[in-house]
């Protein structure tokens, strides 16, 4: 399994919190990407429920980890 910015911001709109099937239900209704499809199937925990990206890709960027700075615009 790997994840990439774009392959994990195809989850950004998902009905968090989730379960994995929930979540490939999503990924499958929203066209995304089979990658992404193939991702969540190979997660390993069975009924587990999601609270975000963050508990599936911990290494999910958040808005604080990039220079921008949004009061500039």
């Amino acid at each position: 399994m790997y994840w990439t910015l774009e392959l994990a911001t195809k989850l950004e709109d998902a009905p968090w919190p989730a379960s994995k099937d929930e979540l490939i239900d999503y990924g499958i209704r929203s066209g995304a990407p089979l990658e992404v499809i193939e991702n969540l199937q190979e997660i390993e925990e069975e009924g587990e429920i999601f609270e975000s990206i963050e508990d599936i890709w911990p290494d999910y960027p958040s808005k604080g980890d990039f220079l921008f700075n949004e009061d500039e615009y």
